[in-house]
């Protein structure tokens, strides 16, 4: 039986990619052909010029590059916990700090590279979205990256260096080939780009596809 090969766009610092991937779960989770499923995570970045730190908050940032009030920002962030919270995730994003992801993105293809890319990619989202952590910062990706258990050392080099920086540009040249401009998307076996936290049904639809 052929392997079916699922790549998924993501951006550690977007609320709706860690839905998205809940969502993803379940799909999968129902899906009789679930062993044959091999999912690579792809790089995109939301926001290539970001601080790497910042204490800008979700809500700042909206007001900033959109224009969005406060009052509108709420209600807009309180749409999303609540869709988060319908998939069990307790996000928290008054607490969330939006910023660079290139280097946890590279760290994301190093664990990948280790068999542990979908552990560290959950501890990265939930760190952001629940826990206000600052996932550009340094220290702070070694010790999310522990937590998936990754090993320090390696981990810390390709830090300090440029490893996997390539792999990153070429996920997001990929999205762009595909036509893929934002996320979570979602390509099943060389189908369209299915862009969106879209419901679990449409993704198992999807994955139906495939088989």
């Amino acid at each position: 039986m052929k392997e079916i090969t699922v790549d998924i766009w993501t951006d550690v610092v977007c609320p709706w990619c860690y839905i998205g991937k809940r969502r993803f779960e379940r799909a999968l989770a129902a899906f009789v052909a679930r062993d044959r499923v091999r999912v690579r995570w792809r790089s995109f970045e939301l926001d290539p010029h970001a601080l790497r730190v910042t204490d800008e908050t979700i809500a700042e940032r909206m007001l900033r590059r959109q224009g969005i009030p406060p009052h509108e920002a709420a209600r807009l962030l309180a749409g999303v916990t609540d869709q988060a919270g319908a998939e069990g995730l307790a996000y928290r994003l008054d607490l969330a700090r939006p910023c660079d992801t290139f280097d946890a993105h590279r760290l994301i293809h190093h664990a990948a590279a280790a068999g542990l890319a979908e552990p560290f990619q959950e501890r990265l989202m939930r760190a952001y979205t629940a826990e206000g952590a600052s996932v550009g910062d340094h220290p702070t990706l070694l010790a999310l990256a522990r937590e998936a258990g990754l090993d320090a050392g390696p981990a810390a080099e390709v830090l300090a260096g440029d490893a996997y920086a390539q792999d990153v540009r070429s996920d997001e040249d990929l999205a762009a080939r595909l036509g893929v401009g934002g996320v979570p998307a979602f390509v099943v076996d060389g189908q369209p780009p299915l862009a969106g936290a879209q419901p679990a049904t449409v993704l198992a639809s999807l994955l139906g596809r495939a088989r």
